[in-house]
């Protein structure tokens, strides 16, 4: 099973937080296919508009301090050995499903990331993606499923991690 980590940069922004009930939405067939945990709200503060997406979505709410990696904080309260990094707005694409459940199930453990393609990236978010294929991934991104001990290890990843770009991706919701 996977927890799903949802970074809300900017909580006071109405469209992130319109964003992260779209992909809490969208992460229920997950749930409902077995291949969900939990979620994990990732924010710098709080804000009520967080609280009651949380408390209505079942999903944990974490504020993480000032200057420390999200992915970090979300993995100390995430349950699952495996989690999805996302942002509000991420909406799996058809077949997510199968294809994280089958990375999950045959990853090598030299293999330490799946990536799912995130064609609504900006240019830079992007290009540096693509060079992590070749140099491995140094730290998680929107859209990569990782094992929940190398977050938990440190952050930047040391060696760094192999990726594997997964037939899935995100849409913008």
């Amino acid at each position: 099973m996977i927890s799903g980590l949802i970074h809300v940069a900017r909580p006071a922004d109405p469209a992130m937080v319109e964003g992260l009930a779209d992909t809490l939405s969208a992460l229920v067939a997950g749930v409902a296919a077995g291949l969900m945990g939990d979620a994990v709200i990732v924010a710098g503060a709080a804000s009520e508009a967080l609280e009651t997406i949380a408390e209505g979505s079942g999903a944990r709410l974490v504020l993480r301090q000032a200057g420390t990696n999200p992915w970090s904080a979300g993995a100390r309260a995430a349950r699952r050995d495996w989690l999805l990094c996302l942002e509000p707005g991420d909406i799996p694409s058809e077949g997510w499903i199968r294809s994280l459940d089958r990375f999950v199930g045959t990853a090598r453990p030299d293999v330490g990331l799946g990536r799912m393609r995130r064609p609504h990236a900006r240019l830079p978010t992007r290009l540096a993606a693509r060079s992590e294929r070749v140099l491995g991934a140094a730290q998680p991104r929107a859209g990569d499923v990782v094992r929940r001990a190398a977050v938990l290890s440190g952050l930047p990843f040391s060696p760094r991690l192999t990726v594997r770009v997964l037939s899935a991706r995100l849409d913008r919701g």
